[in-house]
């Protein structure tokens, strides 16, 4: 196992080398053994749209559960959706199976126990737990649910356009461009979505929107369209990127 995965705040590595089937069962049965051992019974499991995420997921899964937690897997969906799932169905704790932003041949894992992340000396007390193989034993369950609906209808309940706008979306083809198409069509927005369907080869550029060069599809479309304004989001749709109606980056 490579311990340079162990990230300060993530885990993150190259997928077929770093996080293999075995070691990503040994990371969920760490993090099971974490939410055990303070008295936590459940976690939710997403991923992103890489193809090595499902793989990924379900060799954590079956390492979660192998440790007496029960698991609400919620499917493809971005992060923020994640975290909204483990506050909504008060959980023990979450996962996130995404590379996020970077190179195609990446992915990692984004963790949450409770309502907290995960960071620092907890992600590296989860490598020491590998080592020495010190893993609680039990018999978790699965359970499959889509939260996009519930997810839906909160950010409805909290944002009020004053107006009636005009968007353009990038979501680079990562886990944004569904859910948020439908968000702003329920707000009231026409809406223009590039790069929109998922997949994990990110034919159109990698999904980061700190990066200038990634960005300029959507600045043109945005003065293309007239739009009042444009959103890009890197791959699991946790950080943005926002053009104002004159094409400039803000």
């Amino acid at each position: 196992m490579n311990p340079e995965i162990f990230r300060m705040y993530d885990i993150r590595g190259i997928a077929d080398r770093d996080l293999t089937d075995e070691v990503v069962e040994k990371i969920g049965k760490a993090y099971g053994t974490l939410l055990r051992r303070e008295r936590r019974t459940d976690c939710a499991v997403g991923m992103d749209v890489r193809h090595s995420s499902s793989r990924i997921k379900q060799a954590l899964i079956h390492g979660i559960t192998s440790t007496g937690i029960d698991v609400l897997d919620i499917g493809m969906v971005p992060t923020p959706v994640l975290y909204f799932s483990v506050f909504h169905y008060n959980l023990g704790g979450g996962i996130e199976v995404t590379g996020s932003h970077n190179p195609v041949e990446y992915n990692g894992l984004k963790l949450m126990k409770g309502t907290k992340t995960i960071y620092g000396d907890e992600i590296q007390k989860l490598r020491e737990m590998i080592e020495k193989e010190d893993f609680e034993k039990g018999t978790g369950s699965v359970r499959e649910l889509n939260p996009v609906p519930d997810y839906i209808e909160k950010v409805l309940s909290i944002v009020y356009p004053g107006r009636k706008l005009k968007v353009v979306l990038d979501p680079g083809n990562g886990t944004a461009g569904p859910i948020a198409k439908r968000i702003f069509e329920k707000l009231g927005a026409e809406v223009v979505c590039i790069n929109c369907e998922p997949d994990g080869d990110f034919p159109a550029h990698l999904p980061d929107p700190t990066i200038p060069e990634y960005m300029q599809q959507l600045i043109e479309r945005v003065k293309e369209e007239r739009a009042d304004f444009g959103v890009g989001y890197d791959g699991d749709a946790d950080r943005i990127g926002a053009v104002d109606e004159h094409g400039n980056i803000v």
